[in-house]
């Protein structure tokens, strides 16, 4: 992806200014597409690796700063071994076969979740791309890999607590964003969208803290039939809402 290739907001009919700085997505129904295909589940993880790599490379192009996605959580360790399995080796294949894009069109790799409990192969892979992607400057891609919310809670209350048993925090001075400092997400903008797919209305334990005043769209397309065409639109609903915040 080249500076020619970039697209501006006004590109979808809208203003510059209406645009999400961070997108979050609930990537949901590999399985339930596969099974409505006659195809078995991993296929369906197949199919929507194809889909992140065009809502990557088009939210680049969009000027997004950061794009978070929903990969996979600390509940689906309970899913069949086999599965599971097939899910490892399917990101570390993603992380190597998309290394050189995501340096090349100056991509930053972040990692949201627990390491603990990860394979090391994948892990090995994911530092790699991490530090050959860590001196670039547009969009972060922040991959939600055994990420929780409230695991990730536990940990920033204990990363706090050890700080207050060190004397290094005092009690009466946690804040907001002394919180927001210790989650996995520190020093990235909260997401202004919130897209889940497959039609759920549900959070489904992801960023609990950060998306408190995030617009929710909820898209019944499920994730490896996501397209550039429903992220448009999921864009143009979101410039077209009114953010209040609280107020009048």
């Amino acid at each position: 992806m080249s500076e020619a290739t970039k697209k501006s907001p006004e590109s979808l009919g809208i203003d510059a200014s209406r645009m999400p700085r961070h997108i979050a997505i609930i990537m949901d129904g590999n399985g339930r597409w596969a099974r409505e295909q006659g195809l078995p589940r991993v296929r369906g993880h197949q199919q929507g690796a194809t889909a992140v790599r065009e809502i990557v490379t088009e939210c680049a192009r969009l000027g997004v700063e950061v794009l978070t996605l929903y990969s996979f959580s600390n509940e689906n360790w309970k899913r069949p071994q086999a599965e599971v399995d097939f899910l490892m080796g399917l990101y570390g294949h993603y992380l190597v076969a998309e290394r050189g894009e995501i340096v090349d069109n100056n991509i930053r790799l972040v990692h949201v979740g627990r390491r603990e409990g990860l394979p090391e192969d994948v892990l090995r892979e994911m530092d790699t791309t991490i530090t050959a992607s860590k001196d670039n400057t547009g969009m972060r891609l922040c991959l939600a890999l055994n990420y929780g919310a409230r695991t990730e809670l536990i940990d920033a209350v204990q990363r706090i607590a050890k700080g207050v048993a060190d004397g290094v925090i005092a009690p009466a001075d946690i804040d907001e964003s002394t919180i927001a400092d210790a989650l996995y997400t520190a020093g990235l903008p909260d997401p202004d969208l919130l897209i889940r797919t497959a039609g759920e209305r549900r959070i489904s334990n992801f960023l609990l803290w950060q998306i408190s005043y995030a617009e929710l769209f909820v898209c019944p397309a499920y994730w490896p039939d996501f397209s550039v065409e429903h992220l448009h639109d999921a864009i143009r609903d979101y410039a077209s809402r009114d953010r209040r915040f609280g107020a009048l």
